[in-house]
């Protein structure tokens, strides 16, 4: 039995396939090259006291090893870092950075695509959007122009994949819905390059196998 566990939903609508939190967690597994298990949950366990217990907002992922027990994806990403050179650097500078980038992925970027991709799937045609929509819109391509331009070129966030580019491709795959990225081509050839990477590939198929399996059944 692997000590690795990590909690995941058994079925979620096609939309949110292949979004799920969990994938940066099974992506961070594989880079690392640590087995794990696979917990599966529903609507039943997410209200449950014992999962409440594990995940207080009832979500996933949740994480559990033979040292922690952990939720929110970011921080679980950085506890697998830190027992992965493929994945964070060893040198103090290296470190910080890959760190560094963890974050700016999830405060700098990451609500800015949300806050669009929610609009988008969950609001569409409501009068409120015509107005809002377009600011969103903006301040989505102005966090954009901004990380292109620190990618200056290269193919990774600093010299080396690190974790702090699985956290941030994971984030740029949110607004798969429209061609969000299609402005910015250095950073569409950046999702796509850290995309062809096996361990993502594994992580991927990992998650979208339970869902095929229990999708519901039409009437």
């Amino acid at each position: 039995m692997s000590s690795n566990q990590v909690y995941a939903y058994r079925w979620v609508p096609p939309l949110a396939q292949g979004l799920v939190r969990d994938l940066r967690v099974r992506w961070a597994l594989e880079e690392a090259g640590l087995p794990y298990e696979k917990r599966l949950i529903g609507h039943a366990e997410q209200g449950s006291a014992e999962y409440r217990a594990l995940q207080p907002f009832g979500q996933v992922p949740a994480f559990v090893d033979n040292e922690v027990e952990m939720f929110e994806s970011g921080a679980i990403v950085l506890h697998i870092a830190e027992r992965s050179e493929a994945l964070m650097p060893r040198d103090i500078r290296g470190r910080s950075r890959a760190i560094t980038w963890i974050f700016a992925a999830l405060n700098s970027i990451e609500p800015r695509l949300q806050n669009l991709t929610e609009l988008d799937l969950f609001h569409a045609g409501e009068a409120w959007t015509v107005e809002r929509r377009p600011m969103l819109l903006e301040r989505a391509n102005a966090r954009l122009a901004d990380l292109e331009k620190a990618l200056d070129g290269r193919d990774y966030l600093e010299d080396r994949f690190t974790a702090g580019d699985l956290m941030m491709v994971t984030v740029l795959r949110v607004p798969r819905h429209m061609p969000l990225l299609a402005g910015f081509p250095a950073l569409a050839a950046y999702v796509a390059r850290c995309e062809e990477r096996p361990a993502f590939g594994r992580a991927l198929a990992a998650q979208l196998a339970p869902f095929a399996r229990n999708a519901p059944q039409a009437a």
